[in-house]
């Protein structure tokens, strides 16, 4: 959600905070702020709106020129997107300028009592609550006062902290949520995510749950709540700025849906030892821990969740152990039983998601053995679970998500093929031609993306509709979720996604003539079955767009519109029928004059529950 920049550093720092906000903005934002020390105060602007407000405002003003700053874009949660509320905000004396991501949930009460003392606030956030206290603990030691603070705060956040008195130094402090430090030479930054500094250094330093990190120009320092200073675990991202870049297309999106073919290579790569069967070196379990397995539990949210439903399909098809899927923001509410013999694998393209980081908590008090699937080295997911499979789809800045959900897919095939080379569900050459065809999967996604014209001609001609259906049976049933929630994100329509078996039992009655259906049907057994779903549906005036595998024709008489992609093995054909639900969403969204990359309301990292 909300993005967070600090620097300490030689340069000017409001221009590096503006740069780092600027590749921030795909988290979803409805205001933007900085504060920069200069001159023994703390010098403030922030603006509602999109980033380009707060930057014409600074360019009416005198510029700053102090090196030391912070800045923030904020995703509201208490109190309205308006000028008043955006961060940072400040305390009595002007003196202390903070910036926060996450909820304070003792926050009413901790204002109560700052109001009562003689501190007057003004705006509607929990966040100011925090300057005021930092105000009131502050003895010359900021980070000892951030320290203070953090021990009263109730909830999940971030807090990244300027002082006027301090013109080379910002104070973070994380609980739960992101935070990651940049390590530059003679500069040092702190981010929600490494894109925000990757233009200035590829090195960075984890901050670790409950601690406190001290940034200055030549030095980083992290403690825990006591201030006893903590080794912090270093890493080098392995992408760059041309990677976060759009690279000549319109919009983010558009060129994150021709990476994946090579995102899906990047999964795969490495993955086979030298007799051809599949070697999963982060998978920390022994063979007999795998084999004792009785149950899998995958916890995920939005689109991390259909790519966990295709992975049930085939873990249960390989490995023949019960597998469930469970919304994580559900899952540690119902009391879910989970042992020592259960698999818990935690999906999520951040590795920050809050629901899911708590579901993965819930289990491992649980004693569950845990598997992170996350693209994010380093992410708390990650750290916390027993074992991580990274997908290596490098970095997503559009919101709607695209090849992390092409990767996760890839990524929960290997967990399922691994699990059967173990246990021995599937014999090794059974293995090694599940591993050909899903090694021929980059290439037949690159055929598909060729084939994708019919599609955005469709979406332009269909862009007026405010109602598309979606079904699909089997492995099609998370794809027509999928395509639905494009649709949504992306346009602003009500579109739903059905299990084609279920139109009869309420959702038919959304039919009318002329209402698009867009019918997942890929070749399978279940063709039969679908060809009468279908044919329930043309007899109430749908207008079916079907997509369907070459050289399977059964589909075709009943197809107001037919999309064909090459076949594959149905097990794996979501690889291939999400690309044009992923290219239709766009179009249609483009097609209506909407903001492909950042549709309204919507943040690209769901990191408060």
């Amino acid at each position: 959600m909300c993005g967070i920049v600090g620097y300490v550093g030689p340069k000017r720092a409001v221009d590096v905070v503006l740069e780092g906000l600027r590749r921030l903005e795909y988290r979803g934002y409805d205001s933007a702020g900085v504060a920069v020390v200069e001159n023994a105060t703390v010098d403030v602007e922030r603006r509602a709106g999109k980033l380009s407000n707060l930057e014409k405002a600074l360019s009416e003003r005198e510029q700053m020129t102090g090196t030391t700053g912070i800045g923030h874009t904020r995703w509201a949660t208490h109190g309205a997107p308006t000028d008043r509320n955006a961060h940072p905000h400040v305390d009595c004396t002007g003196k202390v300028a903070v910036v926060h991501n996450g909820t304070i949930e003792n926050f009413a009460e901790l204002r109560h009592a700052l109001e009562v003392g003689g501190h007057q606030l003004h705006s509607e956030t929990d966040t100011e609550a925090v300057a005021h206290m930092v105000e009131e603990r502050y003895d010359g030691d900021l980070a000892a006062a951030v320290r203070s603070v953090c021990k009263e705060l109730g909830g999940s956040f971030v807090l990244v902290v300027a002082h006027a008195d301090h013109p080379d130094l910002v104070v973070g402090a994380r609980r739960n949520l992101p935070l990651v430090a940049g390590v530059g030479e003679g500069e040092n930054f702190l981010a929600s995510d490494v894109t925000a500094f990757i233009g200035h250094t590829r090195n960075a330093r984890v901050v670790d749950q409950d601690q406190i990190v001290e940034l200055r120009s030549d030095s980083i320092t992290v403690t825990d709540l006591e201030g006893t200073v903590v080794d912090g675990e270093q890493y080098h991202v392995d992408w760059d700025t041309d990677a976060a870049e759009k690279g000549g297309y319109e919009f983010f999106m558009l060129k994150e849906i021709e990476e994946q073919p090579a995102a899906v290579r990047e999964t795969l790569a490495g993955r086979l030892d030298s007799k051809g069967l599949l070697r999963l070196d982060e998978l920390a379990l022994s063979d007999e821990d795998i084999r004792d397995l009785e149950q899998v539990v995958v916890v995920a949210c939005g689109s991390s969740y259909h790519s966990a439903m295709v992975g049930k399909y085939a873990i249960e098809r390989w490995t023949r152990i019960a597998t469930s899927v469970e919304i994580a923001s559900e899952f540690r509410y119902r009391d879910p039983v989970v042992n020592r013999r259960t698999l818990l694998v935690a999906v999520s393209q951040s590795g920050e998601t809050a629901d899911t980081l708590e579901a993965l908590r819930h289990a491992r008090q649980q004693r569950a053995w845990s598997l992170a699937v996350t693209n994010t080295v380093g992410s708390t997911v990650a750290r916390e679970s027993d074992a991580a499979l990274y997908t290596r789809g490098g970095p997503e800045v559009a919101v709607a998500s695209t090849k992390a959900v092409m990767t996760q897919m890839t990524a929960m095939y290997l967990v399922g093929l691994y699990l059967a080379q173990v246990r021995g569900t599937r014999d090794p050459d059974e293995v090694r031609a599940h591993l050909r065809d899903l090694q021929e999967i980059p290439h037949l996604i690159e055929e598909t993306l060729s084939r994708m014209e019919v599609v955005r001609e469709l979406a332009r001609d269909l862009s007026s509709e405010e109602r598309v259906l979606f079904i699909g049976r089997h492995v099609g049933y998370p794809m027509a979720l999928e395509g639905a929630l494009k649709l949504k994100e992306l346009a602003y329509v009500s579109a739903e996604g059905f299990p084609a078996g279920e139109i009869k039992h309420g959702p038919i009655a959304l039919v009318e003539q002329g209402t698009p259906v867009v019918v997942l049907a890929p070749r399978h057994a279940l063709t039969s079955k679908l060809v009468t779903n279908v044919q329930e549906l043309r007899a109430r005036g749908a207008r079916t767009i079907v997509v369907t595998t070459d050289g399977d024709d059964a589909m075709e008489p009943y197809a107001d519109h037919l999309i064909r992609i090459p076949d594959t093995k149905s097990l794996l054909s979501p690889l291939l029928t999400m690309v044009p639900m992923q290219v239709f969403a766009a179009e249609f969204a483009k097609a209506r004059g909407l903001d492909v990359d950042q549709p309204r309301n919507l943040a690209k990292s769901v990191t408060v529950e």
